[in-house]
Parts: structure tokens; sequence; C-alpha cells
């Protein structure tokens, strides 16, 4: 193996050490990770330490994942997520342990606007662990349930990891958006599906009934006092209509190419999120400027381990590159000269070993564009093996022991996360890299 690959498993290992061992934050422990990384360049470090510096300040996906986290706190602040609960509750709440229901299909709401594993995990498990403790819910159950959902906020598009992978040099000439937007929402759909089933194994398991009634709101209710909640799904709908299909053929007809090139999907979704997050929510913020200090403090912790985890995800990952990581681990993996099948399963293995320890960005980063080349040699079709990539980095949010969301959800579950991590392995990592092994030869369908 080459350096660059064995500079790949130190970067790996160090930050598990760190933030599994050690106990430091995520975002600690991937500094640390990035300067190991540098130290591989023997006499070159320095460079290598500006490389990877200057790639990571000049990438817009910083500001909309870091715009995705304020935004997911502020929708649920302010109640706007509490009232698409309500209109979930009444659809589904009926059902023999709707509570679960409700927090899958809450996830993927969720998880369209705000695409954060352990955003969604906070906001969801917030609001459905209560509820589904008290509608007879385990407890460890409830928070396994919310940890493993936590993937809806990375694999349902457009998410960071989807921007990353798409801008990946080796990528994008073979990929447009428009064509893995559509084959992505057919993945997530398959992952949501999974997660529904999960659901309805559990409430059988642990025998689990309805909601009480009195906890439930007649739909014409709920959806008379929330349907604007809904709303706010326009700051991705008006961005993508924009600039793909149908009405961005239009306008870039009328406006002109470069016009129309100079509108960035991954900027205007977060600001128009942002827009109509506090237009929803404005009778929730906060009056007077102690108020919006106090408000605004709450996220520090939160900008904290995401802004060092995706600076220096990508900072670690063009220091990898510029090593010759690519090469390297593509001729590793090409040379066992493997069947799209096994090369699939191989890549989707690879690919969520890496989004254990780390975040799905930071993992579609470092390995995505060499895992979608491996494939793609190995005769994936393009769209399908940028799927098979981003579907297996989705389970880094139920992948034990790093995945932060495991800790968000049990914390807010008050129970002891090693419970979780043998049904999150079984119930939720497995499944969903089975998932992406299978869309890799196309034995599950998500192309129209």
């Amino acid at each position: 193996m080459g350096l660059a690959v064995w500079a790949l498993i130190a970067y790996i290992g160090v930050i598990v050490i760190w933030s599994v061992l050690v106990k430091r934050g995520i975002g600690e422990a991937m500094v640390v990770g990035f300067v190991v990384v540098c130290a591989f360049g023997g006499a070159d470090v320095l460079r290598l330490l500006a490389v990877g510096l200057e790639a990571a300040f000049t990438q817009e996906i910083v500001f909309a994942a870091l715009a995705f986290t304020f935004i997911g706190f502020l929708l649920a602040s302010t109640g706007v997520i509490d009232k698409q609960v309500d209109i979930l509750n009444s659809m589904l709440g009926r059902l023999r342990g709707g509570a679960g229901y409700v927090a899958t299909v809450g996830s993927a709401l969720f998880g369209s606007v705000a695409h954060s594993g352990s955003a969604n995990a906070a906001t969801m498990g917030s609001v459905a662990i209560p509820w589904m403790k008290r509608s007879n819910w385990p407890a460890h159950v409830s928070a396994t349930v919310i940890a493993g959902n936590a993937g809806n906020g990375t694999v349902i598009p457009p998410s960071a990891s989807f921007f990353i992978l798409i801008g990946t040099a080796t990528v994008a000439p073979y990929v447009t958006i428009d064509k893995l937007l559509l084959a992505m929402f057919a993945a997530a759909g398959w992952c949501v599906l999974w997660r529904l089933i999960v659901i309805f194994i559990f409430v059988r398991r642990h025998k689990i009934d309805r909601v009480a009634a009195a906890d439930i709101l007649p739909f014409g209710r709920s959806f008379r006092q929330g349907w604007t909640s809904l709303l706010v799904f326009l700051g991705i709908v008006i961005p993508v209509a924009v600039t793909l299909g149908p009405t961005g053929d239009a306008l870039v007809a009328a406006l002109g190419e470069d016009t129309m090139d100079a509108v960035s999907v991954i900027v205007w979704i977060p600001v128009l999120l942002m827009i109509f997050a506090v237009i929803l929510g404005w009778k929730g913020l906060p009056r007077g400027g102690r108020a919006w200090y106090d408000f605004i403090a709450k996220t520090a912790p939160r900008y904290r381990d995401i802004g060092a985890t995706l600076v220096f995800a990508f900072a670690g990952g063009a220091v990898l590159t510029e090593l010759g990581l690519a090469d390297q681990l593509s001729s590793v993996l090409n040379g066992l000269n493997a069947s799209p099948v096994i090369m699939s399963i191989i890549v989707a293995v690879m690919v969520v070993l890496v989004a254990g320890p780390l975040s799905s960005t930071a993992t579609i980063a470092t390995i995505g564009g060499i895992g979608f080349s491996v494939l793609m040699v190995s005769g994936v079709d393009p769209i399908l093996a940028a799927c098979v990539v981003l579907v297996a980095a989705s389970t880094e949010g139920a992948s034990p022991p790093g995945a932060s969301a495991i800790y968000i959800a049990t914390g807010i579950a008050q129970v002891n996360p090693v419970k979780t991590f043998v049904p999150l392995i079984v119930w939720y990592v497995l499944p969903i890299l089975a998932i992406a092994a299978l869309i890799g030869p196309g034995w599950l369908p998500v192309s129209f």
C-alpha cells in the first residue's frame, strides 16, 4: 500500500482514538487527524497544511452546513417542527406504536430541510422520545429509533454530502445534479421504507399499543393550526425549480447560462430556508438584545464541533488527495478485479467503516470520490455509483461507538448508550449497507 493509504488509516485511527478512547470532541479529533495526515508529507508538511486549509475555507458547503444547523435549531425552538409533528400525529397516531411512525416520517421531513444527523436526532428526539416513552416504548428502543433515523438527515437530498460528492473532481464530469437528485430521492425512499418496517417490527416485538386518544388532535384541527409550517419546504422547492428541470432550462434561455450559473443551489437553499423559518416562527423568536444573545449562544456548542469537523474534514481530504490517495486506493481496490456486485459491497463496507468515526460530510469529502471511481471502473453506472456512496455514508448517525446522534438520543432518553449499540448495527447499519450494495448492480431500482 502507498503512503497515502497509510495516511488514511492513521487519519481514521487517530480520530477514533481521540474521540472515543480519549473522549475529546469530534471537532478536536478532526484537527488532530489533519495534523497527523500532514505529517506524512515529511519536509513538505507546511505546504500541505496550507493546501488543506485553503481547500477548506473556499468551500461554499461549509456555509451551507453551518446554516442548516442554525435552521434546525430555529425551527425547533420556534415550534414550527411541533406543528408538523401534530399533523403527522393526527394522521398516524391512531396506529399501534404511532409515535414511532411519526418519529420516522418526521425525521425524514426534518432531514429534507436541515441536513444534519445530529440536528435530526436532537430535534426529533426532544419531541418524539418523551412522547414515545409516554406511549410505552422502552426508553432504549426509543433512543435506538431516533439515532437510527438520524441518517435521514444526510441521505435525503440535497444534503451537504450530496453537494460535496457532486462537486468532487472525479464525479462532476459524469453526474448531473438533476439526475442524481431524482435517483437519491428514490434511494432515500428505500431507506425510509426500511425504517418504517423496523418500527412495525419493534411495535410487535415490544407489544406497543396505540397513543391515548386525548393526545391526538383531529386532522382538520391540526392542519388548520399548522399548515403554514409546511411552507418551509418552499425553501427547497424554489431553488431546485429555478435551477433544474424545465423551469431551469427556460430561465437559462431567457437570462443566459452565465447568469444562471451564478445562482448557487448550495447557497440559496439555506438562505431561503432561513427566511421561511424566521417568517413562520416569528412569534416564537426572542425579543430584545439579551434574549437574542442567549438564543444564539445555545447554538454555540453545535457550531464548535460541526464547524471544526467540516473545515478539517475538507482540509484532511485535500491533503490525502495531494498525497495521491485516489490513485493508490483505486489501485488496491481495482486489483481485486471484482464484479459490480462484489465491488458495490466492498465500497459500501469501506464507506460505512469510515463513516463510523467521521460524519457523512467528512466521509464523502475524504473517500467519496475514490469509492465512486472504483465503482465506475468495475462497470457500475455513474448515477448508481454515486447513490451507493451516499447511502452508505448515511449510516454515520447510527454507527457506534462514535456517532454523535447516539449520545444525543440516549441523553434525551436517559439510558446507557451501550444498550443501543447492537440494535443499531443489526436494525440500521447493516440493512442500510445492504440497500447501498443492492443499488450498485441495479437490483434495487432508483432510476426511472
